[in-house]
């Protein structure tokens, strides 16, 4: 346990110029008085830990100090080599980046985990697009992830419905979501907005000009981000809603039919179950369409109420399968 903190303090204090005694201790969850301690034993051990007083001090590294990953255990090590996605690294240009970076951490592990990029390659592979859908690589997307790495302005032409509309983007991050990529951007004076990057219709940007940078804002938090953004939207395309009675088996599969948290907030919502164990939901929806596809599926597991419109489109719809099965 100590030595395992010994290395993280030695990694922390590598990764930035000096820190706080109460800096430390926060990371790794100590007090400052167990800090103190271990900067102690570390430079016993050898390791150049200096000690700056007063109320600007704190500790740091002397005399470029570096670590060799030797440290890492075999599933750390290979943790490490999961961590990149090749196929989204490969789609923003960052194939060869990512190549040397990997062999340059295989060459500072140890020899008995020089394996573990194999090993891992073995045992995971991530598949990020859905089922029967033919991926594609936007065009410009290695455009915006360099302007996204270099903190750098765009100007981008984005089809929204039937218009092409210009704006002048700060972009945070990128986003790889089940096939589809989504840029994270800040408009002026309009503050985060979330953009499908397929829908660029085209991307300029001075790679050369330092007045093109942007300030990024340090308290941006992407993966908080867009899970608050992807509930809103969820949220917001279920504007009608439906009145539907389900089985037993139909309650169980709805969730699986349509978006998880609106059914199962749906299902928490209605009351006991009739004498025939059915129960009466008032299900959000998106629209009469998208209702009739998803609920389709549940078969003869799920009866709808209301709306009228709703329930004589199943009525013609078994109407027709009674037709072809007699």
């Amino acid at each position: 346990m100590r030595a395992a903190r010994l290395i993280k303090m030695v990694l922390l204090l590598q990764s930035r110029p000096s820190m706080t005694a109460a800096e430390l201790a926060r990371e790794l969850e100590v007090s400052e008085r167990t800090v103190t301690r271990d900067a102690q034993a570390l430079s016993e051990a050898g390791v150049p830990v200096y000690a700056d007083r007063g109320r600007a001090g704190g500790y740091r590294l002397i005399g470029g100090y570096r670590t060799r990953l030797t440290g890492l255990a075999r599933g750390e090590a290979e943790a490490l080599f999961l961590s990149g996605v090749p196929g989204a690294l490969r789609e923003m240009g960052l194939d060869d980046a990512a190549s040397a970076a990997r062999l340059k951490v295989s060459a500072a592990l140890l020899p008995s985990l020089a394996d573990a990029s194999r090993t891992a390659a073995q045992r995971f592979h991530l598949d990020a697009p859905g089922w029967f859908q033919e991926p594609e690589t936007p065009e410009l997307l290695p455009v915006i992830a360099e302007a996204v790495w270099d903190d750098r302005v765009v100007r981008v032409a984005y089809q929204r419905q039937d218009a092409i509309v210009e704006r002048e983007l700060e972009p945070h991050g990128l986003v790889l979501k089940a096939g589809v990529w989504y840029l994270a951007a800040r408009v002026r004076e309009r503050g985060f907005r979330v953009y499908r990057i397929d829908r660029f219709t085209s991307v300029r940007s001075d790679p050369g000009s330092a007045a093109q940078h942007f300030v990024r804002d340090e308290e941006f938090d992407l993966p908080g981000f867009w899970e608050e953004r992807a509930a809103q939207f969820a949220r917001a395309i279920l504007r009608a809603e439906a009145v539907i009675r389900l089985t037993p088996d139909g309650a169980r599969r709805l969730p699986y039919a349509m978006d998880r948290g609106a059914a199962r907030e749906a299902l928490e919502a209605a009351g006991a179950a009739d004498p025939d164990g059915r129960v009466t939901v008032t299900l959000p929806i998106e629209s009469e369409e998208v209702a009739f596809t998803q609920l389709m599926a549940l078969g003869p597991e799920v009866e709808v109420v209301a709306p009228p419109a709703l329930r004589e489109r199943f009525a013609r719809a078994v109407r027709r399968m009674g037709e072809w099965y007699g």
